[in-house]
């Protein structure tokens, strides 16, 4: 923060080029209609899948357009998965990762966000109840402060 209270853009000017990975995660929580839809593949708008995988990995690549102050970085390679984690609960995991002076984690985590909101919208024709949770960092590696990884996680 600025002396005068204002924001500003961190400067990462002086900052080495090091490899940077992130991966975020989010939890899309729906009723039984909804997974039986996404899990045959009869969502009324199509494939929910492959749409919100492109979804994620197009945000990530806008994510400085979409966050103020996110510096615009030459993403290396975004990838968006999915797996059923129990009945109704759908993960989404989302990496990126660059050669860059600052870190992808925010890139990651627009991801998962709007692979998730992607999901949602593909679904929510079957019930208004689903639920986006959980939207998080899991790991960050490089950097001045290395490897990061939520408690919990191998």
């Amino acid at each position: 923060m600025r002396a005068d209270g204002g924001v500003t853009m961190v400067d990462v000017g002086s900052k080495a080029v090091t490899e940077r990975f992130a991966h975020a995660r989010a939890l899309v929580r729906m009723p039984p209609t909804a997974e039986d839809a996404l899990r045959a593949a009869t969502a009324a708008k199509g494939d929910a899948f492959t749409t919100a995988q492109i979804a994620g990995i197009l945000a990530a690549k806008q994510t400085a357009n979409l966050i103020p102050l996110a510096h615009p970085l030459p993403l290396a390679n975004v990838e968006v998965a999915f797996v059923w984690k129990a009945r109704g609960v759908l993960q989404i995991d989302a990496t990126a990762n660059t050669n860059a002076q600052t870190g992808v984690e925010m890139e990651a985590m627009t991801a998962a966000s709007v692979a998730a909101l992607t999901i949602y919208d593909m679904t929510k024709s079957l019930d208004k109840g689903i639920s986006i949770e959980s939207i998080r960092l899991v790991e960050k590696r490089g950097g001045k402060s290395g490897t990061w990884r939520s408690e919990g996680e191998a």
